[in-house]
């Protein structure tokens, strides 16, 4: 029968190629596949407890697809590996290394002068990482993820609430959390700050 996926609002379509990366193939439903990718994201979270992570790895390609993987690997094949094919959201995909190093870059500046605060560094990475869109899927919760990695281990500051539910189901929250994205890719990024700090 396959992988069947009803998306929603901001979600990013697979192609037929991508779908066929999933391991476990008795997934059929968006409900299962959530909860499989959720077991999987908290594993990886368990793999950053403890862990002290200098600016310049977490800010790394390396890292980037590391995490990716951690989150991802025990469901898709291709967790951890940027995306090759073109999709509605994000830059084309030959672009992803460049643009992405202009990010990680651009957030060690940052850091390193106090261009901005703590907050407003997490969000604006994490943003602009989405918006390049490196991956085939998980692009929101691995740029979240990221977000609350930046607070946590180089400013030592708690991760950031996200508005304290799920942001993968239609509800009211996410259509908040979506319309936020949306005005910090119109340069007002004070409305995902605080959904983010919400």
């Amino acid at each position: 029968m396959g992988l069947t996926i009803e998306y929603i609002d901001g979600q990013t379509p697979l192609s037929e190629e991508e779908k066929e990366g999933l391991k476990i193939s008795s997934i059929t439903t968006r409900k299962e596949l959530d909860e499989f990718e959720q077991l999987n994201i908290e594993k990886a979270i368990q793999w950053t407890f403890g862990k002290k992570i200098k600016a310049e790895q977490l800010l790394s390609e390396k890292f980037i697809k590391d995490l990716h993987k951690k989150m991802y690997g025990d469901v898709w094949k291709w967790a951890g590996a940027f995306r090759t094919s073109e999709k509605n959201l994000g830059i084309k995909s030959y672009l992803i290394p460049i643009q992405l190093k202009q990010l990680l870059d651009d957030t060690l500046f940052w850091l390193t002068n106090n261009t901005y605060s703590p907050a407003e560094t997490a969000i604006r990475f994490k943003h602009q990482l989405v918006s390049v869109h490196c991956f085939p899927n998980g692009n929101g919760r691995h740029s979240r993820l990221m977000a609350d990695l930046i607070m946590e281990k180089l400013y030592h500051q708690p991760f950031f609430t996200w508005g304290s539910n799920n942001l993968i189901k239609a509800t009211e929250l996410r259509k908040n959390y979506i319309n936020s994205i949306r005005k910090a890719d119109n340069y007002d990024i004070q409305p995902l700050i605080d959904f983010a700090t919400s």
